[in-house]
């Protein structure tokens, strides 16, 4: 296909805060569930690039980890990631919750972008549904003036609810007004990049991280060992075999995953066998392990192993 002559084309990522709406934004943008959303904090590990095509454009959506203070080897190797993300996109949206006033986390990041001189910096203002109109305005204000005091201007200002899918459009336009102009970047209709056994692997943790209690999230990684599909099905009634294992720090946890009698583990499979099956439209068997990895967060051989 020949893209128009004004045709733009390149990538935006979102930072903030963990749990700042920027999963949840990207999954509105691009219309469909690419990256892993919770309500818990810290919980995208990958850089998941959702794709949204546009007659006049292609924006490629970066969605990097929460950037935060390390405590651990995995804590510094996101940040590195983080900051690497920064310096090879053509525009960035720092998203700040409407219902929060500016912390220590948000400074930090603003400074941090701050230093990413030539690169346009687009302050995306999430979850407005939650505060009043008076609130929603202080906190405007505040942001306008966060760039006054770091010496740089936001190229735009947006409030915006991806929940309530209020704005989410504009942002499209907004961020879009300001990538290069050139050719599509991906095939029309792919929506992201990540490998398939990725995205495959972080729908069943975040089903996995569902309702457990709060010493789980930093905890639990996945890892799919093998897709394949079941040999002498039918053509018209194909079955993927997926085998994966759930990986836990402490033996204590293995019992939070697994639930009395293995309801949990079982409950955790149905959901993740949905959303799995919607993603790759063909029926799934889903085989899942829970293993201990001792402290993996810490040891640079099993990260290496868990795939950071």
């Amino acid at each position: 296909m020949t893209a128009p002559s004004s045709f733009r084309s390149g990538f935006a990522c979102f930072v903030g805060r963990p749990n700042a709406g920027k999963s949840t934004l990207t999954n509105a943008l691009v219309g469909t569930k690419v990256a892993i959303t919770s309500d818990r904090p810290q919980t995208t590990r990958h850089t998941v690039r959702g794709i949204v095509h546009r007659p006049d454009a292609q924006l490629v959506l970066v969605d990097t980890p929460g950037l935060h203070k390390p405590r651990t080897l995995l804590g510094e190797r996101l940040n590195d990631l983080v900051r690497t993300t920064w310096a090879e996109v053509d525009v960035i949206g720092f998203c700040l919750p409407a219902d929060q006033k500016i912390g220590p986390g948000d400074k930090f990041i603003a400074k941090e972008i701050a230093e990413i001189k030539k690169t346009p910096k687009v302050a995306i203002v999430t979850k407005t549904d939650l505060v009043d109109s008076k609130r929603l305005a202080e906190q405007l204000i505040a942001i306008h003036q966060l760039g006054i005091e770091l010496g740089f201007e936001w190229a735009e200002i947006i409030p915006v609810s991806a929940v309530g899918d209020k704005q989410v459009s504009l942002v499209a336009d907004l961020l879009t007004k300001l990538l290069p102009e050139g050719m599509p970047l991906y095939p029309d209709g792919d929506l992201t990049d990540e490998p398939e056994q990725i995205m495959v692997a972080e729908l069943i943790r975040e089903a996995a991280l569902e309702g457990v209690r709060d010493e789980l999230p930093h905890s639990l990684a996945v890892v799919v060992e093998e897709m394949l599909p079941r040999e002498d099905r039918p053509a018209d009634r194909p079955l993927l075999d997926i085998h994966a294992n759930v990986y836990i720090e402490r033996q204590s946890q293995k019992a939070i995953v697994i639930g009395a009698k293995g309801a949990r583990l079982k409950h955790v499979g149905t959901t993740a066998r949905k959303h799995i099956e919607a993603l790759l439209g063909t029926p799934v068997y889903l085989d899942l392990h829970v293993k201990v990895a001792k402290d993996w967060q810490r040891d640079p051989k099993q990260l290496r192993k868990l795939g950071f």
